[in-house]
């Protein structure tokens, strides 16, 4: 890491308020291992907090002024309240206060060449096949990513290289805090709009977004998103485009027979044909987001042999299409899709593969998404050959009488509502056959039904 931008090197203590998050837990790991002391504070106890606590860091439950004591930096994440006691303490002493998106800008720019995955869908695959490619070419890179990567066990990796790979989001604008030398944008669509007035702003967030691209870097975009066309038009520098449908983007996939449904293809760079790749991740979706990770790895020299073995082998993150087990006959799968098209991509994925039916259980998240989106989500949901409609998922949100999972459930053909998760599993045990998927699917807790059912069986199975 070069210290000559490193703006955190004048704080030696760090409190984190809300510590236990995906990306707070990462980057409080990241600053204990740089040798900052680090305390933290969460409302939950989780297997991230339990990690921290064993080595060494003090992580308190709840939140109370006192336990910012000798801290001279205090970082806390955007769902944290303003009134929360720690950070109004912290601003009555003076301790400087920075939100978490800002903070890890901080630490990117320490980095020589920090590759940013951004795009509506798709981000934590995509950063997982980056990382994978560079573990591979053993660059040994720092990584941020989402969701958990197999390979490494976790969500993140301290690295000694220049390489640093993360997830960028466009949520209230966070990721105009980060810069990149790779800059990728895997696509772009109509999505919290809770917070942006509609496309247009989106398309604007993500314009800025790639201008923050270092010097001397490059855009890398998706040549077949039609929403990616105006900021194509607008922006300025390097780029290159993946595709699966123009002969003369960069980087072009031309799909190939599969006997068992999963993705294999011919990679064409600049019109050169570069190799066969094979997943063993279902999709089309997939297929592009390993294009965006081929470009990437490219961009910084990564032989194609070292790129389609990384490929080859790559398993997907945890919650995107993982295996979780056999249920009677029934295989069972969890995937973290929740916006339409993400729902939509899944369950074509999984209709591609040999399964009698694609049984899927929607946890639906966050009331104004589901509220704007409502004709997409009876669209995408209508693809299953069951869909059955837990309550939704309010997330950061106050509850909105005006729109509920039953209603949705009501107007999409053959699909149930469910409610609550033992609701969901009485329906299922009614439901499932031999030979089916269950797909259970969202962004928030609807995973545990899948769970639960699994260790229900297997605790029968023992007595």
């Amino acid at each position: 890491m070069n210290s000559i931008h490193d703006m955190t090197a004048q704080y030696q203590h760090i409190h984190f308020i809300g510590i236990g998050g995906v990306s707070m837990s990462a980057l409080a790991e990241i600053m204990r291992l740089r040798g900052h002391k680090i305390t933290g504070s969460d409302n939950s106890e989780s297997a991230a907090v339990e990690h921290l606590r064993k080595n060494g860091v003090t992580v308190y439950r709840g939140h109370r002024s006192d336990q910012i004591k000798g801290a001279d930096l205090i970082v806390y994440t955007a769902a944290i309240s303003p009134d929360n006691e720690e950070l109004v303490a912290a601003k009555n002493y003076g301790v400087p206060v920075v939100e978490r998106a800002v903070f890890l800008g901080w630490i990117l720019r320490c980095y020589g060449c920090p590759i940013g995955v951004s795009g509506t869908h798709g981000k934590t695959t995509c950063t997982s096949m980056i990382s994978q490619i560079l573990l591979e070419a053993k660059l040994d890179p720092t990584i941020l990513i989402g969701g958990t990567l197999p390979l490494i066990g976790q969500n993140f990796k301290v690295g000694s290289s220049p390489y640093v790979v993360y997830e960028a989001c466009e949520y209230v604008d966070s990721f105009l805090n980060f810069t990149s030398y790779i800059t990728v944008i895997l696509n772009v669509d109509a999505d919290h709009l809770d917070y942006f007035s509609g496309l247009e702003a989106i398309q604007a967030s993500f314009l800025a977004y790639a201008r923050l691209t270092m010097p001397g870097g490059c855009l890398v975009a998706n040549g077949d998103d039609p929403h990616m066309a105006p900021i194509l038009e607008q922006y300025e520098g390097r780029c290159v485009l993946f595709s699966m449908e123009k002969p003369d983007a960069d980087y072009v996939a031309k799909p190939m027979p599969s006997d068992d449904g999963l993705p294999a293809f011919e990679i064409f760079e600049h019109g050169q044909h570069a190799g066969i790749c094979r997943l063993r991740v279902p999709g089309r979706h997939n297929v592009m987001n390993a294009l965006a990770a081929c470009a990437s790895a490219r961009l910084i020299g990564v032989s194609w042999d070292t790129i389609l073995h990384a490929l080859s082998s790559f398993e997907g993150a945890k919650r995107r299409f993982e295996w979780k087990g056999e249920l009677d006959g029934v295989t069972v799968v969890d995937d973290y899709a929740h916006h339409p098209c993400e729902i939509a991509a899944t369950l074509r994925a999984a209709k591609e593969r040999p399964f009698s039916r694609v049984v899927c259980l929607f946890q639906p998240h966050t009331y104004s998404r589901t509220k704007a989106l409502w004709n997409e989500f009876i669209e995408a949901l209508s693809l299953a050959d069951l869909p059955i409609l837990l309550d939704i998922y309010a997330a950061r949100e106050a509850p909105d009488p005006t729109v509920s999972s039953q209603s949705l459930a009501q107007n999409i053909p053959k699909a149930l509502y469910a409610g609550s998760f033992e609701q969901a599993k009485q329906l299922l045990q009614e439901q499932l056959r031999p030979g089916d998927l269950l797909l259970t699917m969202g962004a928030g807790d609807v995973y545990k039904v899948g769970e639960q059912l699994l260790a229900e069986q297997e605790s029968q199975r023992q007595k």
